[in-house]
């Protein structure tokens, strides 16, 4: 039988480490060690015992969270869950988390319905699982850019109409989850401003998914930005899908555009890889380029088979570079991708399919 993994909760509120131990122990296959009101006491425990994932707080007192993960990323490196607020300058923060070596992020666990509950104790459990599998990558560096030009925002947003009758027939798709805010980062900055429209699924909570959109958007030459629903999808533009809200692929004549929906976890996720690639396939069938990234389970594996019947082609992500090589792998094994490339080729191969 399997070990089981071992999680040290870091919090300095003590109803979110009840609530956290509750939820995660109530898998067969988590164990909490230890839970810990700061980072001193944290470390404390840590000198008894080592864990196999760190749930970890970003705003505590006597130390913050980012230092406490800088310290463990330069001591002994252990995949760290940053558990944070909705809203606030810890989205920020958690997000910057992410650069000094998080693996994922998740919500504080809140009061809901039963329903509520439910998901978060599987988006949870989940992404502890995904943490303890994932391995430590190489750092490929940030490409240094020159911030957009005024100029060229205002020549885009000149003549919109002409946008809307030239909207490319090429549109990319692409979804990812544990691992998946860096390889994004790296593909997406390797994209030219030229690119066809591209759409993503990041599994991600609601509210972190603007501040990462806008964060692509400060180092990329494209144009990035959480979608909102009807959003035409613009040659130059990706279209990060906002936590929380499942989001399709449509199209009206020669203009695609996005449509946001509420609705259950599907493959165990909201917003879902699958419900995106399903719908590429349905409405842009052979005119769609699909990119299956780093992360765990099998989300977006259904919906990339159904790409490639369409016509579409497809890429997924290889094992060397995935920090969790689940998602693609799931979709390789159901023959449902024609490439499979280390995370620096991508960017190349799909503009040559533009």
């Amino acid at each position: 039988m399997n070990k089981k993994i071992s999680v040290l909760i870091v919090d300095d509120s003590a109803l979110v480490r009840d609530a956290l131990s509750e939820i995660l122990s109530s898998d067969p296959g988590i164990v909490v060690m230890a839970t810990a009101s700061d980072p001193f006491v944290a470390a404390a425990k840590m000198r008894r015992q080592i864990p196999d994932v760190i749930t970890l707080d970003v705003e505590m007192p006597r130390m913050d969270g980012i230092t406490f993960l800088r310290k463990i990323m330069a001591q002994h490196p252990i995949p760290v869950v940053i558990c944070s607020t909705l809203a606030g300058p810890g989205t920020k923060t958690a997000l910057k988390a992410l650069d000094y070596g998080a693996v994922e992020i998740i919500q504080k666990p809140r009061l809901g319905t039963r329903q509520f509950i439910e998901e978060s104790r599987i988006q949870i459990t989940d992404t502890i699982k995904a943490a303890a599998l994932s391995k430590k990558q190489k750092v490929i560096p940030y490409r240094i850019v020159a911030p957009k030009l005024t100029a060229d925002a205002i020549l885009e947003k000149a003549n919109p109409n002409r946008a809307m009758i030239e909207t490319t027939d090429k549109v990319i798709v692409v979804g990812a989850s544990t691992g998946g805010t860096e390889a994004l980062r790296v593909f997406i900055e390797a994209l030219p401003l030229d690119s066809p429209g591209m759409v993503v699924v990041q599994h991600m909570p609601e509210n972190f998914t603007k501040a990462f959109a806008k964060r692509l958007d400060g180092l990329c030459r494209v144009n990035v930005k959480e979608a909102r629903n009807n959003d035409t999808v613009l040659p130059g533009q990706v279209l990060i899908a906002p936590g929380n809200q499942h989001m399709l692929l449509k199209r009206s004549g020669a203009r695609y555009y996005v449509a946001l929906k509420t609705g259950p976890l599907v493959s165990r996720h909201r917003p879902s890889v699958d419900v995106l690639f399903r719908s590429a396939a349905r409405y842009a069938g052979k005119n769609s380029v699909g990119v299956i990234m780093t992360g765990m389970g099998d989300d977006g594996a259904r919906g990339m088979l159904e790409m490639k019947e369409a016509g579409a082609y497809t890429i997924a992500q290889d094992e060397k570079t995935c920090v969790v090589f689940g998602m693609p792998n799931e979709a390789i094994k159901k023959n449902a991708v024609h490439k499979i490339l280390p995370l620096e080729a991508i960017a190349r191969d799909v503009l040559l399919h533009r």
